[in-house]
């Protein structure tokens, strides 16, 4: 077994008070007695996250790399590991591995400092596997919008990454044009990435034919006029139209991990299998606040998919949920990495517009990552005591 304990990457300010004074819901359990204590209708109307108890889960991973028909060669892959830290909501812990590749190497990502681990296995391997367990503790987040205080400015290098294009994310054209019309009147960053997070919850839509959390692809998203799709895709717009809006803004890559604690079935993992609920979520720097958290893809998830579901917008429980999630989010949330166009080392496949899912290769053909049963692997989690 080998050991690794990652460092922290860089912390951010305290986001202050929650947005409302509502007593926390005891944490859920994955047991469904406890499950559907926390879910019914007066808790789910009241979802409404603030700092609180810190939590423990540990994230296993395992991959069972498949055999390619007609096609021999080396297998490899590549894990995202919990590399991300934020020191008032996110601390990862130690990641340990057993495997049988030849090799087995955590890489950092040059740009965005994500953490993988890249194996792999000897030519001829039948069965190649490896186990990660990771270790991590997080909380709920808020940030009280009516208590601006003092925080130290983005360094000038952190600021234009968040204000940069990416291959699937560009700052100029559509992105721009539409960033102008929805800030327009608006003064200060406050009311501009509101006013964008608005308008993103009115004009777009969960797509549920698309696969896994969609592929960020924003500028052709605006283009089709068809503004549909998963976290990836709707997050990374509100992420684009801030950053062509002068806001630095960033898209955060993770898995969900438990049950919310307020009684949404949409908004957390609702079983030990976590193999498919991967889930991004966004962050803005605010004046005043510092990074603020937000997620309006969680919001339409809510209108589509929380029980009865096709919920109207004006439903307590989209209601609430649209509320909350400009400012803050609940703690049942791994969050992996920041990062966009990755590279995978050792493969001369594409790159990747961000590291979210388990990656392999066999014999140089790229695996379908979003098919974790053909792939194979499996995740789970579990909550921990300290």
């Amino acid at each position: 077994m080998t050991k690794l304990a990652l460092p922290r990457r860089r912390d951010l300010l305290k986001a202050g008070a929650a947005l409302a004074a509502i007593a926390a819901v005891p944490s859920a359990l994955f047991s469904s007695t406890a499950f559907a204590q926390a879910a019914g209708p007066a808790a789910a109307a009241a979802f409404a996250p603030k700092p609180g108890k810190w939590r423990d889960f540990e994230v296993v991973t395992v991959l069972d790399v498949k055999p390619v028909e007609g096609k021999s060669g080396p297998a490899q892959a590549w894990v995202p590991l919990p590399s991300y830290t934020a020191s008032d909501w996110m601390k990862p812990g130690e990641s340990t591995w057993k495997t049988n590749a030849v090799t087995a190497e955590v890489v950092t990502d040059p740009h965005y400092g994500a953490q993988m681990l890249h194996l792999t296995w000897a030519e001829g391997e039948a069965k190649p596997s490896v186990e990660i367990t990771s270790r991590f503790s997080t909380r709920d987040r808020a940030t009280d919008f009516s208590a601006p205080g003092s925080v130290a400015a983005l360094s000038a290098q952190e600021r234009a990454l968040f204000l940069a294009s990416t291959d699937l994310i560009p700052t100029d054209g559509i992105v721009k044009a539409t960033a102008d019309r929805i800030t327009v009147g608006k003064a200060s960053d406050v009311e501009k990435s509101r006013a964008i997070y608005e308008w993103v919850v009115e004009n777009t839509y969960r797509n549920a034919a698309t696969r896994g959390c969609g592929t960020g692809d924003v500028a052709s998203l605006l283009a089709s006029g068809n503004i549909g799709g998963k976290c990836a895709d709707l997050n990374a717009l509100f992420v684009g139209l801030n950053r062509a809006a002068g806001i630095p803004a960033r898209d955060l890559y993770g898995i969900r991990v438990a049950p919310s604690a307020f009684g949404y079935k949409s908004l957390g993992a609702n079983s030990p299998t976590i193999s498919k609920a991967q889930h991004c979520r966004a962050e803005v720097w605010l004046d005043g606040f510092g990074w603020v958290a937000t997620d309006p893809a969680d919001v339409r998830k809510v209108v589509l998919e929380e029980p009865p579901g096709k919920n109207a917008m004006d439903d307590a429980k989209v209601l609430a949920a649209r509320k909350a999630l400009f400012g803050s989010w609940e703690g049942n949330w791994l969050a992996y990495n920041d990062g966009h166009d990755i590279a995978l080392p050792g493969s001369s496949g594409p790159k990747l517009g961000f590291l979210m899912y388990p990656q392999a290769e066999v014999a140089s053909l790229r695996q379908d990552c979003l098919d974790p049963d053909a792939f194979a692997y499996a995740i789970t989690a579990r909550e921990v005591s300290a």
